[in-house]
């Protein structure tokens, strides 16, 4: 009977959102049948799944507000989404909420070439911008593997980065102003075209927050010209040791290339019949380095690398000889997971950031915890910048396999922490790393976090339960922890 009382409830509130929406939006943006709200229950993390009760496509910043002040009205929550492309949960819908969907908002509203800026709404694909200013010889440098699919809205939640982070910069790096709409209706704009913004930087607050301080209208983005070449370094070590180590001496000898990115055989191997990217399959380990610039540059910075990899122990070094193989080369690392579906049922994609000077240290952690819980794992990483991306192999078909998967993955994250890492990268933490948060950060900082959190959104309406665990969690994880012996942590909450 209670639950009759609650499916009424629930069904009557759908009804009272669906009333209020539709007087401010069309009725084809107001979507509530479940076939319609199917393909909105989960982001790239689809191990995680739940239907929203209403998904909102609103078609310009007036009606973004007025549905903010109906959710506020009604204290409904937000989900913000744009592609779906995360890998961290951040746009999982709650199921009493609204996911508020950005993919109308698909326009570039200023290209200004002198200035070197684009104006964008944020349902604008991140390829989408360098495809649009190529014929002023610009483009726009974050490039995160899913660039084809993936929003410029989306990179503002979560910091994206890509390959080319390295030296090019995440998210953060490349945008000079953010216009979105906050919970309680104002419009924020924050930074500016000027070097520096009057006041505090809430402009990289707001980057990477993952939705939960405001929803975006409009980003505009730095632009770069376009090396006149580029050339690409393909190494091959029969050690990972040894390809760890590579990378730290390639920064140690003051280069920093376009792009450097590291795979295991484990990936090489995957990644080879998909795309055949000329990847040499019988290394333990290959380095991807890029060199770009003027052709005299480049052909320099090329003879330094190799020399530094040659002595690091490179069993084999090849370097592109054509704009088309140096794609080809790169096919293989943006393929990564893609071609992961190839070899295993499910994959879980993990997002950890270490020194780079641990690399090699973490590699044979991963190493011992694939015996210790019986599941392949596939490694590459953006090596420059000590961001990992380990591909955790696993069947959810298979009774345990998913459950052994994410105590993988944690303990991942834990190494990264206690070699002096961090538990994102890139990815965000959405609900995947809540945990994790309370073994990267102390109760007062957790706190702090959260008075942000309150700032901009005092009612927690915005993307809730995600990205900040409550103190309340971390300490259930404490507990948990202390029961199976894995407290490593002296600030983890213990009570």
């Amino acid at each position: 009977m209670e639950q009759t009382d609650s499916s009424g409830q629930y069904r009557q509130r759908q009804r009272d959102v669906v009333q209020a929406m539709r007087a401010v939006l069309p009725a084809h943006c107001v979507l509530y049948q479940e076939e319609d709200t199917r393909p909105y229950e989960c982001d790239g993390l689809a191990a995680y799944r739940q239907l929203p009760m209403v998904v909102v496509l609103p078609e310009n910043e007036t009606q973004v507000i007025a549905v903010i002040a109906i959710c506020r009205r009604l204290q409904v929550p937000i989900v913000p989404r744009g592609a779906g492309t995360g890998l961290s949960g951040g746009a999982l819908p709650i199921a009493d909420g609204v996911v508020l969907s950005t993919a109308k908002f698909n326009r570039i509203l200023k290209v200004d070439a002198n200035a070197r800026i684009a104006v964008v709404q944020p349902g604008v694909r991140n390829l989408a911008i360098s495809d649009a200013v190529a014929a002023h010889g610009l483009y726009y440098a974050p490039d995160p593997s899913s660039q084809i699919a993936c929003t410029i809205g989306g990179n503002v939640a979560e910091n994206s980065g890509g390959v080319h982070c390295l030296k090019y910069g995440l998210t953060v790096h490349n945008v000079l102003a953010v216009r979105a709409i906050g919970m309680d209706g104002e419009v924020l704009e924050l930074g500016g075209a000027a070097l520096d913004a009057p006041g505090l930087d809430l402009l990289a607050v707001f980057i990477g927050s993952e939705g939960m301080l405001g929803v975006v209208t409009e980003v505009t983005v730095k632009l770069v010209p376009q090396p006149q070449t580029a050339r690409v370094i393909m190494a091959s070590f029969d050690d990972v040791v040894k390809g760890g180590d590579a990378v730290a001496n390639v920064i140690a000898a003051g280069i920093i290339p376009a792009g450097l990115e590291m795979m295991d055989q484990t990936s090489s191997r995957m990644v080879e019949p998909f795309v055949k990217a000329g990847y040499d399959t019988d290394a333990a380990a290959i380095l991807l380095c890029e060199s770009d610039g003027t052709p005299e540059e480049v052909e320099e910075e090329i003879l330094r690398m190799s020399a530094v990899l040659e002595q690091a122990g490179a069993t084999a070094i090849a370097v592109s000889r054509s704009e088309a193989e140096r794609l080809r080369f790169w096919s293989g690392r943006k393929n990564a997971f893609p071609a992961a579906g190839r070899i295993s049922p499910d994959y879980y994609c993990m997002d950890g950031t270490i020194p780079r000077k641990r690399l090699a240290q973490v590699l044979l952690g991963i190493a011992a915890m694939e015996a210790k819980y019986g599941l392949r794992c596939a490694n590459v990483f953006h090596a420059g910048d000590g961001n990992l991306h380990p591909l955790i192999l696993f069947d959810a078909n298979q009774a345990g396999e998913f459950e052994r998967a994410e105590a993988f993955g944690a303990e991942i994250l834990e190494l990264c922490v206690e070699v002096g890492g961090t538990i994102t990268g890139e990815h965000g933490v959405g609900i995947e790393k809540i945990n994790s948060m309370c073994v990267q950060f102390s109760s007062a900082e957790l706190e702090a976090f959260l008075a942000v959190k309150r700032a901009f959104d005092p009612a927690g309406l915005l993307n809730p339960d995600k990205a900040i665990p409550s103190l309340n969690r971390c300490a259930e994880f404490g507990r948990m922890h202390v029961r199976q012996g894995l407290l490593k942590f002296p600030d983890l909450p213990r009570f």
